[in-house]
């Protein structure tokens, strides 16, 4: 679905990423750990051509960003932000159903199918009691939660998370991760998803790209990138790592 080839993205005379590649498969969730400053969120905006890529080359279904309207990229790609993008003073109906403006409707001019997808959507995130209220009544957890529902109501293929768990109860954690999976495996879709949990990423992940100064230092399964010692290199830790006795999923636990 979407090939990444040795792209390095900078900002001003910094360079943020390095020769960074990897490729996308549909029904596939990938994980994106590091450090504070490894470059995660930068992949994520160059992902969704939101920032240029000084060398190197995105490609989404055999084309690269560069080829594709903005439309065509938000038809197959949307990103879940961070909450505090969403303190605005419309309606939580009106906000989700902003995502399906790459469909062909504006504000006013929605159709049922739009109305009925974005609605859908809602009820999936726990919203339904919400859609008129406004975005800046919301408490965090409830942004977060919008945030999903309105790249859901986009319907693309991609769904790319920066820290989507951040600020939300436990019931609620499940149930966005839940979402993301059942819609990689019925819809023939794909996530990337940055998180700085190492045991969320273990158990929802087929695979981790573990990042640092801006070059990728491992990527595979949750048991071939989370060691002891690119835990170590990358966090300056000591972990003990052991195994989920439910799942047998590697578990972490920093050593203090």
């Amino acid at each position: 679905m979407l090939e990444v080839e040795n792209i390095s993205i900078n900002y001003g005379d910094t360079q943020i990423l390095r020769e960074v590649s990897f490729s996308l498969s549909a029904g596939e969730i990938v994980a994106v750990l590091g450090a504070n400053g490894a470059g995660k969120t930068t992949l994520l905006r160059g992902l969704n051509n939101t920032l240029p890529v000084a060398n190197g080359e995105i490609s989404l279904k055999g084309q690269t960003l560069d080829e594709l309207s903005r439309a065509e990229i938000a038809k197959n790609i949307a990103v879940v932000a961070q909450e505090n993008e969403t303190k605005f003073p419309i309606t939580v109906l009106q906000f989700v159903l902003a995502g399906r403006f790459a469909h062909g409707g504006a504000f006013g001019w929605e159709t049922e199918t739009d109305l009925g997808v974005a609605q859908d959507c809602l009820r999936l995130c726990d919203l339904e009691e919400l859609e008129r209220r406004p975005l800046n009544e919301l408490s965090g957890g409830e942004r977060q939660r919008v945030l999903l529902a309105r790249a859901l109501a986009t319907e693309a293929r991609i769904l790319l998370l920066d820290e989507p768990t951040n600020n939300l109860d436990l019931s609620h954690q499940a149930m966005l991760l839940r979402l993301v999976r059942d819609r990689t495996r019925s819809c023939e879709s794909a996530a990337i998803v940055i998180t700085h949990d190492l045991n969320l990423a273990s158990e929802f992940a087929d695979r981790i790209i573990l990042l640092s100064g801006g070059k990728v230092v491992a990527i595979g399964s949750p048991g071939e990138v989370l060691t002891e010692a690119n835990l170590r290199d990358v966090f300056g830790v000591k972990v003990l790592l052991d195994e989920n006795p439910l799942t047998k999923n590697t578990r972490v636990t920093t050593i203090y």
